[in-house]
């Protein structure tokens, strides 16, 4: 008898593979029906990940969306799975273990029956409380290898690790190939190695397509015993994205297994609301570029999960690079040059950093410091001129162990700087906090939620959340989405004629949130031009005095994000009057998902503080001014 496998929809995982946003909970909802009637999936990938914060981003509460959008596969008996970070949950930095305990609590109580639990450094003492926590819960416990190329990860690494995972309780096993970066053959012994430790054990195979091995590798682990294959589906297949549902299909029918039968109608549906989805408006953050596949993607190894965001940074990161470059009058970079650029030194400081498996936060990780090399050099600064706290902690072994040694290089730099290296279990740095986010709730008056589920997404993300209920997060969402399709609109314009400049102007609107209304702002920074201001906006700038005037100095944003005076209740805020030392920490530009300290090159008194927590800032806007 032939080897039945089955599929699994990922289709949270296919839209932010492919740019910012998924789709909203009426969306969602919209097409849930048609993915059931497509009758192949025996399980769909629901939430989890960075899921949960897109939809604060653009103002959606996502108890409401999990819950919707899970409830109609419950009904049909397909198993929904959630993907979470072990140490990290579902954000970006370390959780305390009583918020990550209730996130388990909350996501069963919503309807999610699997939650595959990955370490982005592979390190079992974090993957411990997530295999607990989620039996406790009672739900399925998939522990994952999180998968690379690299001379420290073996095929024994992986089987052993496999090991420790189900001798730890895990139900399940995933491999996880978040870059398409496994050879075939070499992922086929890792299968065939976790089998012969326990042969009913399944395992899922999730990879994504982007250099191209994928569907071999998928022929090659079905054929040394694995049991359920991810998926995409056009129109968000291949690209940064997933092998596609069809390619997967007719290969392993061919190849004599047995595959279950596909509703053509209804998948035609689906690939028509999903085209809907990317027309209405979730099309203005993904970048076309992201639909390509790239065999350059083998030696950088960087995940498609991160691709999909990472050509939208660059646009950013050009622009800083080509404004310093205009100044002095040197060539402009083109985005492939910078892109080249960007490979190279990711296979620079990969290494020398210990070999972080490249997922979710670690691929940030390497990505963001070779980004911030790269904008360095070509600053004519030298390398390592800024490495956020996020990747101290990485390098000094407060998110884990690392896979490899660290370079003498940054072992140095390390010493330089006072920092020490860590050996303890990280979960034991991060202690409870559910009571002060329980204090906050009851003074605020927000209530906790059902199954305490508005309590989990503040303590899960506070500065997403706080913005979420006060209305601003909708608002930035609107002014951001309409700020592009006015610039999408005047380059159709360009195309067939002379448009007349399209001049944002700054209004006020009305956002409710929960039966509840805002008035908000809503403006769009300096994006006026100067001849097109309004009287009472050039007043404005003229009754600003000029630096020389009064003897103050500045603190600049060395790059473009949102600032916050501190990244945890831990820390006290700066405040206006406050005498700041050369080399101290001021405030943080949370940019290209992770919190970077900004430090002040000079000494002095804190006269003013220019934006307020969560301002956008551009690169060169001065952050503080000092006497």
């Amino acid at each position: 008898m032939s080897k039945s496998i089955k599929f699994s929809l990922v289709y949270r995982d296919m839209w932010q593979s492919s740019g910012k946003y998924v789709p909203r909970v009426d969306q969602l909802t919209k097409v849930a029906p048609h993915i059931v009637a497509m009758g192949c999936f025996a399980r769909v990938e629901t939430n989890g990940g960075g899921f949960e914060q897109v939809n604060l981003l653009f103002g959606e509460n996502p108890n409401k969306a999990v819950r919707e959008w899970t409830q109609p596969f419950n009904d049909a008996g397909i198993q929904t799975h959630m993907l979470e970070r072990a140490l990290n949950g579902i954000r970006m930095s370390p959780v305390p273990a009583d918020v990550r305990e209730l996130f388990f609590k909350v996501k069963k109580a919503q309807g999610t029956d699997i939650s595959r639990s990955f370490c982005g450094l592979n390190d079992p003492r974090n993957l411990e409380n997530s295999i607990k926590f989620a039996k406790q819960a009672g739900m399925i416990s998939q522990a994952t290898l999180s998968v690379t190329y690299s001379p420290v990860h073996t095929v024994e690494y992986y089987v052993n690790l496999a090991k420790t995972l189900i001798e730890m309780g895990a139900d399940e096993i995933c491999v996880k190939d978040m870059a398409g970066i496994g050879r075939p053959v070499w992922l086929g012994k890792i299968v065939r190695g976790i089998k012969a430790i326990k042969p009913e054990i399944i395992i899922q195979y999730h990879a994504h397509s982007g250099p191209g091995f994928a569907p071999a590798s998928i022929l090659e682990v079905c054929r040394a015993g694995a049991d359920i294959i991810d998926v995409g589906m056009e129109p968000l297949s291949w690209g940064t994205g997933h092998v596609d549902l069809l390619t997967a299909h007719e290969m392993l029918r061919d190849a004599g297994f047995e595959v279950p039968e596909i509703n053509m109608s209804a998948y035609m549906q689906v690939r028509k609301l999903t085209q809907e989805f990317v027309d209405d408006f979730l099309g203005y953050y993904i970048n076309p570029k992201n639909r390509y596949m790239n065999s350059l993607l083998i030696g950088p190894g960087l995940p498609g999960g991160m691709m999909g965001s990472l050509m939208a940074d660059l646009e950013d990161n050009l622009k800083s690079i080509n404004k310093f470059k205009t100044k002095k009058g040197l060539p402009l970079l083109t985005q492939d040059e910078l892109l080249i650029k960007l490979f190279d030194e990711v296979q620079y400081v990969w290494p020398k950093l210990g070999y972080p498996p490249l997922v979710t936060p670690f691929s940030q990780y390497v990505k963001n410091v070779a980004m911030f090399n790269v904008m360095a050099m070509e600053r004519e600064k030298a390398r390592w001129s800024m490495i956020p706290d996020n990747v101290w902690d990485m390098i000094l072994g407060k998110s884990g162990h690392l896979p490899g040694p660290v370079d003498e290089e940054v072992i140095a730099l390390a010493t330089q700087q006072n920092r020490s290296f860590f050996t303890g279990n990280p979960q034991d740095e991060y202690p409870d906090a559910l009571p002060e986010f329980r204090a906050e709730m009851q003074e605020k008056g927000w209530g906790p939620g059902q199954d305490e589920e508005e309590l989990f997404e503040l303590a899960m993300h506070p500065e997403q959340y706080r913005a979420y209920k006060s209305g601003q997060a909708k608002a930035d969402f609107l002014t951001d989405l309409n700020k592009r399709k006015m610039e999408r609109e005047a380059k159709k314009s360009t195309a067939t004629a002379t448009p007349q400049p399209i001049v944002p102007t700054p209004s006020e609107m009305t956002i409710n949130v929960n039966g509840e209304d805002f008035r908000v702002k809503v403006a769009y920074g300096n994006d006026q031009p100067l001849e097109q201001q309004t009287p009472a906006t050039a007043t404005a700038q003229a009754a600003i005095p000029a630096t020389e005037e009064i003897d103050t100095r500045a603190v600049i944003a060395p790059i473009e994000g949102k600032f916050f005076r501190t990244k945890s209740s831990a820390e006290t805020a700066k405040k206006v009057g406050d005498q700041i030392n050369e080399g101290e920490v001021i405030g943080y530009v949370e940019s290209m998902k992770v919190y970077n300290a900004i430090t002040s090159e000079v000494s002095g008194k804190i006269l003013e503080i220019c934006p307020a927590d969560g301002d956008t800032v551009d690169e060169d806007d001065v952050l503080i001014k000092l006497q």
